[in-house]
């Protein structure tokens, strides 16, 4: 592709990056400091959105130890994820891309639809060993760009002192109509039911995701009987008292909060508040969240992806392909994933992370029926449909429009 044709798609995409938002789970905050690559071959760049590491980290180290085995220096930058999207469109329009992006899942269709990434089969990364449903964020047009480095998703917590003091055995909680039941039981006994967030920003769509995909709807079809049945189930928790009306502008983070009060039975939440539940001061249980008519409903997937910017100089492939076959072995996986506080995207580690930690169960489960936002070749048509479908979230809560014509009107507005 000539110069000016990849740059007039770079602009196109830096719109729809925009839009991107930032993945809902608990991504890093922080500031970074930018940098280019470098002008020496013997040094490889490295982006992350991971600020909250320093050199002095077991996450630094491992980079630098991936270049050594690579023979090669690395030179690191970490910035916010809210601004690495931005950063590295611009940093491609310049001649300045990374060597090595680690990046949002969501955002990688739109960097691999604008030109910015290479696909696996051009730098003959192996990712034989990723489970499908994780490896789909990161396809586009039939080619696979890059490779998780590990996934969060969300499932439902329980206080299991409130449930009990209702009556509720957890284990009958297998569909929408038992959930719903076990709501009205702990209303009854004078506790308060679930905990969201259905805030108007991507944090609301992230969580309303599971029962959207739960219901059997599909995100090219906002407005199915499906799709209303999940919101009319969110709508009705709160007309009959089993959510609170906070939930319009709870975040995941002030959503949780309400959970850790004690009073709450569930909170839909992600494997980023793990720490939290322990130090919450009673015993809580971990569901998956459960589909309307049983068994675990797709919940979207957060997490990164590891990917290889386009260069100018091929050559540079080589070293490359070395660096994130290292930080994705089997053996970094393991490590790194306990750090960030991620699930595996392989079966292997997978498994290696319940020996170690048995908690980690339902949410591997949660993670095997976890599924792409970009998923079924959406690309950078989801971050529209994402804000039409929060939009059609709070019109039908906030009682303005009822569900069914909240998302007709989302989906006349997402075409």
């Amino acid at each position: 592709m000539n110069r000016s044709s990849r740059q007039r798609r770079l602009t196109a995409a830096a719109v729809a990056a925009l839009a991107v938002a930032v993945s809902a789970t608990a991504c890093s905050s922080g500031s970074g400091s930018s940098g280019t690559q470098s002008a020496s071959s013997g040094t490889y760049t490295i982006w992350d959105p991971y600020p909250q590491f320093d050199k002095t980290s077991a996450w630094a180290k491992l980079l630098d130890q991936c270049g050594t085995k690579a023979g090669v220096k690395i030179k690191r930058t970490a910035f916010d994820t809210s601004d690495l999207g931005n950063k590295t469109l611009l940093a491609a329009q310049q001649g300045n891309s990374p060597d090595v992006l680690i990046v949002d899942n969501p955002v990688v269709s739109t960097l691999a639809e604008a030109g910015v990434l290479t696909a696996t089969d051009d730098t003959k990364l192996d990712t034989s060993k990723v489970d499908p449903n994780l490896l789909a964020a990161g396809q586009s047009g039939g080619k696979t760009y890059g490779t998780p480095i590990g996934a969060n998703t969300l499932a439902l917590y329980y206080n299991k002192e409130v449930l009990k003091k209702a009556g509720v055995d957890i284990g009958s909680v297998k569909d929408w109509k038992s959930l719903t039941a076990a709501l009205e039981k702990v209303k009854k006994a004078g506790k308060k039911g679930i905990t969201f967030s259905a805030i108007g920003t991507e944090e609301g769509s992230f969580q309303f995701l599971p029962w959207f995909w739960g219901s059997g709807a599909k995100l090219t079809e906002l407005d199915s009987s499906q799709a209303v049945s999940a919101l009319t189930l969110w709508k009705d928790w709160l007309k009959n008292g089993y959510a609170p009306n906070s939930v319009l502008n709870n975040t995941q983070t002030t959503s949780w909060q309400e959970f850790a009060s004690g009073d709450y039975a569930f909170s839909e939440n992600g494997t980023w508040q793990l720490a939290n539940a322990k130090k919450a001061g009673f015993d809580y249980g971990v569901l998956p969240i459960p589909a309307a008519a049983g068994g675990n409903a797709a919940a979207p997937t957060g997490g990164e992806f590891v990917t290889v910017p386009a260069q100018k100089d091929t050559a540079r492939y080589a070293a490359t392909q070395k660096l994130v076959t290292c930080l994705t072995s089997t053996d970094n996986l393991y490590n790194t994933d306990t750090t960030l506080s991620y699930v595996a995207p392989a079966s292997e580690v997978q498994d290696k992370q319940i020996a170690a930690n048995a908690d980690l169960k339902p949410w591997v489960d949660a993670v095997k029926a976890a599924k792409g936002r970009t998923s079924d070749d959406l690309g950078t048509k989801y971050p529209k449909i994402s804000e039409q479908m929060w939009k059609a979230v709070q019109s039908a809560l906030s009682g303005s429009k009822s569900p069914k014509d909240a998302l007709s009107e989302a989906q006349s507005a997402a075409k």
